[in-house]
């Protein structure tokens, strides 16, 4: 009898572990706006605590070399949408705020992160940024999420004083977006806190509710902060009177609500009993921006460049009983791969005509593959002339307006100071041949861009 019991109690062990390897993970992804790579504590921050964002690597894995796709918002969150390089649609400079152009965002033709994965009934959310189109063709609610929270526009005011205006149709000049009222799917909203604030509490509200309907779900959590205005309230200015520059404080005090927002999420998902069934990524949208205060050191190079400052952000993931805790990954990973990742554990057939560019993680990750997830990464800033691509430790860059290429050699030149691409020319022109074969495939940006705003 006893022996019976035993085989009976290891019998519903191995079908509730056959249950939890059959459901779907849930999808939590956290993007800041113009952080900087050393601005959380698992690259070595020390002026600004992030316990709780240093708990996802903690819990799972930090990657040294996580890349963005453009070094700036729109076209960098673009990228992550959909698992692959925007050039290849056409999203290749930040869109114009024009609610009235059907042209200036995310084309339709392309699915979403969200799209692809109501195929495997997901309840799908984006809280905070959008920037992929204020035209009411590229609303969220249009793009596959269930749930929207925020602002369609690329930056906006964090004190709910300065939000006085109800629409977009209402701007009359240029800037005048970041005052535009939150928006709770399309309906105006009155909200009473701090914007990052407010954020984190409707993410764990709508975590809560996914939980008690027993449903699996993708957040996209899309805060705005670091990003300027630089705006913070007393409660997290006050944990940073050792900081001296007012610049860096309040970016500090910004970063730090972030992490009190991830915090909530965290203790949440614990709360909820679904740690374990739950990815967790997070990133920054790009490198530290210059008028932010933020700091990419040791990189070269800031927001907008091609340089390692623009493109190389912190990035962690977690995934408890997957992905092996407190490890550091070392090779090249990309923003792409969160798509890919996450279709691969639902395998959901792509369409061949968009195939992905990015990669499934977690063979990398567990020890099955250990080999490069990338043969190559590529960036293109076509405005300005501007390339990269990388394939292992050798880049090759071209930044901005200049035609001068350069070589670095990652490994033992993060700073990117040495440049060896006179001791290295046969490998620069067959990098360069890569990339030509690649960019021969994108197409030029198909919107006006915000720089050229003048709609109102």
């Amino acid at each position: 009898m006893y022996l019976k019991k035993i085989a009976f109690a290891l019998l519903l062990c191995n079908m509730a572990l056959s249950q939890s390897q059959n459901t779907p993970p849930n999808l939590i992804v956290i993007m800041t706006d113009d952080q900087g790579y050393a601005d959380v504590g698992f690259n070595g921050c020390e002026d600004i605590p992030t316990p709780n964002i240093d708990a996802i690597a903690k819990n799972g894995v930090k990657f040294t070399r996580g890349y963005v796709t453009y070094p700036v918002c729109g076209p960098s969150r673009a990228g992550f949408l959909t698992g692959r390089y925007q050039g290849r649609f056409g999203f290749s400079d930040n869109p114009s705020i024009n609610p009235n152009d059907p042209s200036a965002g995310l084309p339709v033709e392309e699915e979403t992160i969200a799209e692809v994965l109501k195929k495997s009934n997901y309840n799908n959310a984006v809280i905070g940024k959008w920037h992929m189109g204020t035209h009411p063709r590229f609303h969220p609610l249009e793009r596959g999420f269930d749930y929207f929270f925020g602002f369609l526009s690329g930056g906006h005011n964090y004190f709910p004083e300065k939000l006085n205006i109800n629409d977009l149709s209402e701007v009359k000049r240029k800037w005048q977006w970041y005052a535009t009222k939150i928006k709770e799917n399309r309906t105006v909203v009155e909200i009473e806190d701090y914007l990052t604030d407010e954020l984190s509490q409707s993410a764990v509200k709508y975590i809560e509710k996914q939980v008690s309907n027993d449903q699996h779900f993708m957040l996209y959590l899309a805060y705005n902060a670091p990003h300027t205005p630089l705006q913070a309230t007393p409660k997290y200015l006050s944990r940073f009177d050792h900081i001296k520059d007012p610049k860096r404080k309040t970016y500090a005090a910004m970063v730090s609500a972030v992490d009190d927002g991830v915090g909530q999420i965290l203790k949440t998902l614990k709360k909820s009993g679904i740690e374990e069934n739950t990815i967790v990524v997070f990133l920054s949208d790009n490198g530290g921006a210059k008028n932010n205060g933020s700091d990419n050191r040791p990189l070269r190079g800031r927001k907008s460049d091609l340089f390692e400052g623009g493109i190389r952000v912190p990035f962690a993931m977690q995934w408890k009983g997957t992905i092996p805790a407190g490890m550091t990954y070392e090779k090249n990973v990309s923003s792409l791969d969160i798509m890919a990742t996450i279709v691969a554990q639902n395998k959901i057939s792509i369409d061949k005509k968009r195939t992905l560019d990015g990669v499934n993680l977690i063979p990398f990750l567990n020890g099955e593959n250990d080999s490069e997830p990338h043969d190559y990464l590529f960036w293109r800033k076509i405005k300005y002339n501007a390339m990269a691509v990388m394939i292992g430790d050798q880049k090759l860059v071209k930044n901005k307006r200049n035609d001068f290429k350069e070589m670095f050699n990652l490994s033992s030149d993060l700073s990117e100071t040495y440049n060896l691409i006179e001791k290295n020319n046969t490998q620069s022109k067959s990098m360069q041949l890569e990339w030509d074969l690649w960019n021969a495939e994108l197409i030029d940006c198909i919107f006006p861009s915000l720089a050229k705003d003048e709609w109102w």
